[in-house]
């Protein structure tokens, strides 16, 4: 798997966060987006947002590159996230053989967020990386990613900021 450059993670760092922006603001959804990046760290193959609160945005993508992309070549592939996935995602991310993952901001960022039982949103104090490490392959992760926890953070208030 190449290295991913400091332009690359901030070009795809910054489209994953306008795909957040564009989907509280265009579509009402909740703010929580991924994209999918081809080997080569530039070409964005395919992105989603959260559809609710059981179809998030990385297990929704996974799902969809797995249906459409081979395996051998989603181990090479990207995952970025402004979220860190959650156990659900992580797992749906390590089935799918999706090879890295960053992710912009914690799911314990997160949670100070949200509130504590917000049952929009109930985290689960399982960072990604205890899941993947309880597999036989390895997923590479990169996250949270300085400068940009700070966006997202900003970002996502505007929509847990109304009382969600």
């Amino acid at each position: 798997m190449s290295p991913l450059t400091d332009e690359q993670l901030s070009a795809a760092a910054g489209a994953c966060l306008e795909l957040q922006r564009t989907g509280q603001d265009i579509h009402s959804k909740r703010p929580f987006a991924a994209l999918l990046l081809a080997p080569d760290n530039t070409t964005v193959l395919m992105s989603s947002l959260s559809l609710s609160h059981v179809r998030h945005a990385e297990a929704e993508l996974a799902r969809n590159a797995a249906d459409n992309y081979a395996r051998d070549y989603l181990a090479k592939t990207t995952l970025f996230s402004t979220w860190e996935p959650c156990a659900m995602c992580a797992g749906t991310i390590y089935w799918a053989n999706i090879g890295r993952l960053v992710y912009l901001a914690s799911e314990k960022t997160l949670q100070g967020v949200i509130g504590e039982g917000n049952v929009e949103n109930l985290t689960l104090n399982l960072p990604c990386r205890t899941v993947f490490a309880s597999g036989q392959t390895e997923v590479e992760v990169i996250g949270p990613v300085s400068g940009w926890e700070e966006k997202v953070v900003e970002d996502s208030k505007r929509y847990w900021g109304k009382g969600k």
